[in-house]
């Protein structure tokens, strides 16, 4: 993934809801065209930020996966 994000959200170590609690309250405060890079451990937290970026109505811009780490970036359009 090319795109390089307006945020950066580590959630490394957390547990769920945190990482998908996190990310929601980082997506209120982006501006509308602005992209989140969220960073997380939680073998939950892909699935989870997946529904929260869908149920939101906003773009999954990549998944990417390093060993444990996912970086999933968001691109905030509403």
């Amino acid at each position: 993934m090319k795109t390089k994000p307006d945020k950066t959200l580590d959630c490394l170590g957390l547990y769920c809801p945190e990482p998908v609690f996190k990310t929601r309250m980082e997506l209120d405060e982006l501006k509308k065209g602005e992209t989140l890079e969220v960073l997380a451990d939680d073998p939950a937290a892909e699935e989870d930020i997946r529904s929260l970026v869908k149920h939101l109505e906003q773009e999954l811009v990549g998944v990417s996966k390093e060993g444990n780490t996912v970086r999933i970036l968001i691109r905030k359009v509403k």
